[in-house]
Order: C-alpha cells, then sequence, then structure tokens
C-alpha cells in the first residue's frame, strides 16, 4: 500500500541520514516529501536546501524559520507554526524526523499533537549539551523508533517505550558511505580547490551550553593545527548560538594550509573521507562515519562525548595542545580497524522493510509507558 512520507530537515547533515531513507521508500512505492528548513535556507551555510531539490521523485517544500542569530526557542516556536501548517495542508501518513535538532523537536510536537504517527531516527543516544535533552524529548514525542545500535535501543525501552515500536536499523549515512561514491577525489579536489595532497578534516560545530567559552575553544584547537604543519580541510560549522566566534577564528587562518568550506555535496565529502589522513572536530561525522571507514578521529570536547567506544576515536579537550600534536603525529594517514558499532551500511534496507509490516500502521496512537 502507497504511504505519503513527509521527512522533516533542517540541516546538511540529517539530510545525509534521511536520504537513504527516503530513496528507499521512493523505490518501495512509496510518495514522499521533504520538508526543509533551518540552516538549509541560509547561504552562509551554503543554501544546502539544493541538496533536497536535486534528489529526484520528491516534493520539496521550503520554510524559512530564522535570522542569524535568532534565539532557539524563538526557532522553535517559528518552526513549530509553519510546519504545522503545512502539515495540516497535507496530512501525511508518517512524519520521520532525525535526531536532536530544534527542528526535529517542533516536528515530534506537531506530529504528536496531531495525532499523526511518526518515526524518530537515532533516538536513544548518548552525547553532550542540550541536543541529548531534545533527543529523548523526541523519543517520548514519536510512535516508532528507528535506532541506530541495540545500546540505543535498551535507552529507548529504558525511557518507556514498547518493545514492537523500536527498530533498530543502524546510521543511515553509512549505508552512503558503504558504497561507491561516484566521483573521483581529483574531481572533488577540482570543484571545491583543494590542493592539498595530503590532508585531514576538520569540523568543529557551537556547544549551545557553552557559548562563552566556544571562541576560546575554537582558538585552541586552530591553533593547536596550525602549529602541526599539516594541512586540513575546514567544513564551517553549524548555525547553533556561537557560530559568529568560530568564523571569526577561520578568518584569520592562512589559506595556505586550510580551505574552509562552507558545504559540500554529500558524494563528494564522503569521497574526501576515503582519501583523508584523519578526522578532528567534534561533528558526529568523526565518531559514525570515520571509524566505519576506518579513518582515526580526534573527538574534541563535549559534544559527542560517550557516543562512541570505537577504538580508532581518541578525545580531549580542545586546550591539550600536547594530545592534538600528538595525535596528528601518531594516527596521521594511518587505516585504522573499521567499525561496525553503528551498522554495516544497510540501514535504508530495513527501514522499509519495517514499513511494509501491517501492525507498523495499526499501532495506537494512544502513547503509554511501558515498565
Amino acid at each position: 500500500m502507497t504511504r505519503h512520507l513527509l521527512f522533516l530537515t533542517g540541516t546538511r547533515a540529517d539530510f545525509g541520514k534521511l536520504q537513504p531513507l527516503a530513496a528507499a521508500a521512493l523505490d518501495a512505492g512509496h510518495r514522499v516529501t521533504f520538508f526543509v528548513t533551518g540552516m538549509h535556507m541560509m547561504e552562509r551555510y551554503g543554501l544546502t536546501r539544493n541538496e533536497v531539490r536535486r534528489m529526484a521523485g520528491v516534493a520539496v517544500e521550503e520554510f524559512v524559520n530564522q535570522a542569524e542569530g535568532d534565539p532557539q526557542d524563538l526557532v522553535l516556536a517559528r518552526t513549530v507554526t509553519g510546519f504545522s501548517a503545512y502539515v495540516n495542508r497535507v496530512r501525511p501518513d508518517l512524519i520521520v524526523l532525525h535526531g536532536d535538532r530544534i527542528e526535529a523537536l517542533a516536528g515530534a510536537l506537531v506530529a504528536a499533537t496531531n495525532y499523526i504517527r511518526s518515526a524518530h531516527v537515532e533516538g536513544g543516544e548518548v552525547s553532550g549539551t542540550i541536543d541529548e535533552v531534545f533527543r529523548h524529548c523526541n523519543t517520548k514525542l514519536c510512535t516508532h523508533h528507528f535506532v541506530s545500535s541495540e545500546a540505543a535501543g535498551r535507552r529507548v525501552r529504558a525511557l518507556g517505550e514498547p518493545e514492537e515500536t523500536i527498530h533498530p536499523i543502524g546510521s543511515p549515512e553509512l549505508d552512503f558511505h558503504a558504497r561507491p561514491s561516484g566521483v573521483t577525489l581529483d574531481e572533488v579536489r577540482a570543484r571545491y580547490e583543494i590542493a592539498f595532497d595530503e590532508y585531514g578534516i576538520v569540523t568543529f560545530h557551537p556547544v549551545t551550553s557553552e557559548q562563552d567559552t566556544i571562541g576560546r575553544q575554537a582558538a585552541d584547537l586552530f591553533g593547536a593545527l596550525e602549529a602541526s604543519g599539516r594541512s586540513f580541510v575546514v567544513i564551517a560549522p553549524n548555525n547553533d548560538p556561537g557560530s559568529k566566534d568560530i568564523f571569526q577564528v577561520l578568518e584569520t587562518l592562512p589559506k595556505s594550509r586550510f580551505r574552509v568550506l562552507p558545504s559540500m555535496r554529500f558524494a563528494h565529502f564522503s569521497e574526501l573521507m576515503k582519501n583523508a589522513a584523519c578526522m578532528v572536530g567534534n561533528s558526529s561525522a568523526g565518531v559514525r562515519e570515520a571509524p566505519f571507514l576506518g579513518l582515526p578521529s580526534l573527538d574534541i570536547g563535549t559534544r559527542q562525548s560517550n557516543r562512541s567506544d570505537a577504538p580508532s576515536v581518541v578525545a580531549c579537550e580542545a586546550a591539550d595542545r600536547a594530545v592534538i600534536l600528538d595525535f596528528l603525529s601518531r594516527h596521521w594517514g594511518r587505516q585504522a580497524t573499521p567499525h561496525a558499532g553503528f551498522g554495516e551500511g544497510s540501514a535504508a534496507a530495513r527501514f522499509v522493510e519495517t514499513l511494509a509490516r501491517p501492525e507498523f500502521w495499526t499501532l495506537s496512537l494512544q502513547k503509554a509507558f511501558r515498565d
């Protein structure tokens, strides 16, 4: 039976996780729409709404929910208003949202208050900052849970969610990295004007609970990277409060050794990762995709605290210059053993298999705590 699936995306990162699921749903005969908002709509972050528009076969609805520097509670309120108006116009069969961002929380609220079935992707995980609060809120609001690991599933059960609503599928973005990217490294270098023969990848995002110190953290981190003498491709931070302070640091980096990009196409980013010497920062890519690919990674600060137990991930604070330099000396260019803690690249197939079960669509929308 054909269903209408409405995917909510607010960032380049969550689209990378939702896109494989949406593509599989299309192939299975479902109707797919993306509600595109958040930093997708902001020029400073690469206008990544264009990435969504490139996906064949899907409908796209765009909504501007913020201006630069708006507080998160205001962004939440605007997103609830805009998403609610659209949802009540189209009445989808299923709302699919990901993770822990403010837009996902808005989507979960709208789904719950309108009694529309919803699916939360990658709930039940632990990390630093307010992201974890949002993520667990989404678990309680949503009706189904597509988790990335058995450990995440146990945490969802601990929150009182019924066993029949929890579906372990792995991390969807690994589906993309598990197959050839479709582009060559030379094509990536040419498109993004990357002149380095060897490079590390850096992505350092704001931590909303550490706004007062995030600029200093960025200065410490990039000061250590500059002192290493290595070359790096830097993906700009997301639009959380504190990003302005990070951008100020990025603007001071020597262009001869740091190529700063607002965003990248997913195929190109995958190929870049597959050929990198290491990954540094506080992006989830450093604790998920990097271990999956056997790419050594250095996790900075609290944003991804306790999220991965992969042996290829080293953790430290931004001010730990000695640790950062030691990591770059010891692990630069050395392939690690690939880690399958977040799946093996088959999440999309498991997602559509779950959608094909009749009981998925008959579960009561009246939630009850399961002891």
